[in-house]
């Protein structure tokens, strides 16, 4: 049986897309979940990842979390960096409210979390949590944009780090094929049809994407979400690209 790994790119707000696409693995993708060995991920797409490893049950109230965390992101003068706007108590909330009380059990092993050393910039991705604080910390960090997000990096492990989008964006695992996730057309296994004009692939720390008015539309979405109804369409447009993947690929049961 071929062993398989799942990574979600980082992606901001556009983690909306990662969640319709768990939610057609979680649905549709039977012959994929009983070949899953791990999820992989870095920032919005750690997130993705800890939901599907740890939470799967709980998908419809991650959806709420991200459609009201988005709206109040938009109510801001500023967006997040509007001063006294505290970007990552209310990520923490919505990771609290998700995460069961032995995520950190069903975490070791089975997620990987992309991390940036704040000094050294270097890559380290976490995979064994010894307790839901310290998987809490790991994904914190992993989604922490310095001034965007705050001043001060996430403290873990008596070490300070940053998003790990920064160093490595899209994680590949060592062991098994790993099947990446995507919301910016390009070449992931999972991600939009590209339909612009030209083909010119961009490598942005180990992901690639086209260059395109539709992809830098998406990275300015990914910082300052667009209104709910575009977040719902978002998270559609990643079920179905998902359900492309798998019937293409013959993953459906």
């Amino acid at each position: 049986m071929t062993v398989l790994n799942l990574s979600f790119a980082a992606c901001g707000f556009l983690g909306i897309y990662h969640l319709g696409a768990v939610e057609a693995f979680l649905c549709h993708g039977n012959k994929l979940l009983a070949s899953l060995r791990a999820c992989a991920g870095a920032s919005a797409g750690a997130l993705a990842a800890a939901v599907m490893i740890t939470a799967p049950d709980k998908l419809e109230r991650c959806k709420e979390f991200t459609y009201r965390f988005a709206e109040r992101v938009r109510r801001q003068p500023l967006g997040a960096v509007t001063p006294g706007h505290d970007f990552m108590f209310t990520l923490r909330e919505g990771i609290e409210e998700i995460l069961p009380s032995d995520a950190h059990s069903l975490a070791t092993d089975r997620l990987h979390v992309s991390i940036t050393h704040s000094k050294n910039g270097k890559n380290h991705i976490v995979s064994r949590f010894t307790s839901r604080e310290e998987l809490i910390k790991a994904l914190l960090a992993s989604s922490f944009v310095p001034v965007y997000a705050g001043l001060s990096p996430v403290e873990f492990r008596e070490e300070k780090w940053i998003d790990g989008g920064f160093s490595d964006c899209l994680p590949v695992l060592p062991v098994g094929r790993t099947i990446t996730v995507s919301p910016f057309a390009g070449l992931q296994d999972v991600c939009p049809i590209h339909r612009g004009r030209f083909n010119v692939p961009l490598r942005l720390a180990n992901m690639n994407i086209m260059f395109s008015v539709e992809n830098i539309r998406r990275l300015n979405q990914a910082l300052f979400p667009p209104p709910t109804s575009c977040m719902q369409s978002l998270c559609e447009e990643g079920f179905m690209d998902a359900m492309r993947f798998l019937k293409r690929d013959g993953w459906t049961s």
